[in-house]
């Protein structure tokens, strides 16, 4: 993981931060303390080919860790499995390398929202289907909201939180199905990622595997792939 912001880094090495168990080829695991319990296990596989797997004690425990001697990532995931661990469909996680930042589209309406634009914004909402509000999770309440507009109509929207108590900016964006692929998505994801970073936090963008539109997004928007993560449910 080298090219990305020192927060970045420093966010990811910290939460793979433990005891280390010997692996085969190129991948640490480590049992971490700090892990969530709603969260007992974890895999981050590097697009510069490194894999990072982290896991509670306790679930440490349960599949007899230590006493497995060296294994592979699949043999870890076969493991867990039979414990009962769910794992999510994993994510991929996009950053801006470096210094890395695009100017302002000045041809989108395009500005930051607050509780004026709340018509507005529930109208949005409302020409958008339950799949899209569930999976883009873009609220007008967020710690920060910027939207395109089409004359009065409000039609693509990003918003962001603080990533786990970390000085990074986990950001969802939103628009229209029929004005999709006009550039309104990437004037927001680049207005909320220059804002983000004005705000020292460091924009991150996630979007499942197979969605193929938002992995383009964040390529066009000038996004740089860590990697692929994958997290475990509670397995209680």
């Amino acid at each position: 993981m080298t090219g990305f912001p020192r927060a970045i880094l420093d966010y990811w090495l910290e939460a793979f931060d433990g005891r280390r168990v010997d692996m085969e080829g190129d991948v640490t695991l480590t049992v971490v303390p700090t892990l969530s319990p709603r969260r007992p296990a974890m895999i981050l596989e590097g697009q510069d080919g490194s894999t990072r797997a982290a896991l509670t004690p306790e679930l440490a425990e349960v599949i007899g860790i230590d006493a497995a001697g060296m294994m592979t990532v699949a043999g870890l995931r076969d493991r867990l499995t039979g414990a009962g661990v769910v794992f999510h469909d994993p994510d991929f996680l996009f950053y801006l390398a470096g210094d890395t930042a695009s100017a302002a589209d000045q041809s989108k309406a395009l500005r930051q929202l607050t509780d004026a634009d709340r018509a507005a914004f529930d109208a949005f909402q409302t020409e958008a289907s339950e799949q899209d509000l569930e999976d883009a999770y873009v609220e007008l309440d967020h710690w920060a909201v910027f939207g395109c507009f089409d004359g009065d109509r409000l039609v693509s929207a990003a918003s962001a939180l603080p990533w786990q108590n970390s000085r990074i900016a986990d950001l969802g964006v939103l628009t229209l199905s029929d004005v999709r692929g006009k550039g309104y998505a990437r004037a927001v994801v680049e207005a909320i990622s220059r804002h983000s970073r004005q705000q020292d936090y460091e924009p991150q963008y996630r979007c499942q595997l197979d969605n193929h539109g938002s992995v383009a997004l964040a390529k066009a928007c000038g996004l740089t792939l860590l990697g692929e993560w994958i997290v475990a449910s509670d397995a209680s």
